[in-house]
């Protein structure tokens, strides 16, 4: 085995001061990991397309209220989706428009 390899100083600086923050890293993996589920990421398709109380969410979904309330807490707390008070009901939507460009990308990405 070879022990050679290649080490650019120059490189390795570059790289090193262009790296987001390791609590940006976790932040980062954090957002994947929430999208990286399947039933929380139907809940936000969904979402991408209306606004939506959590029992239009359960019908869509086909899973309990309790079910999609816990998913939606977790979105929440992350702030990939925001709520709307309207009387009683609570409405869901998607928090900005970086969730989206983040889905479209990867969209892109996969029908390429």
């Amino acid at each position: 085995m070879n022990d050679k390899c290649c080490t650019n100083q120059k490189n390795v600086n570059l790289v090193l001061t262009g790296l987001p923050s390791e609590d940006d890293i976790v932040d980062i993996s954090e957002i994947f990991k929430l999208l990286g589920d399947p039933s929380r990421m139907r809940i936000v398709s969904a979402l991408r397309i209306k606004e939506l109380c959590v029992g239009d969410l359960a019908a869509i979904m086909e899973i309990s209220q309790s079910g999609v309330s816990h998913q939606l807490r977790l979105l929440k707390k992350n702030r990939i989706v925001k709520t709307r008070r309207d009387g009683k009901l609570i409405y869901y939507s998607i928090d900005d428009s970086h969730i989206n460009s983040i889905i479209d990308v990867a969209l892109s990405h996969i029908h390429e």
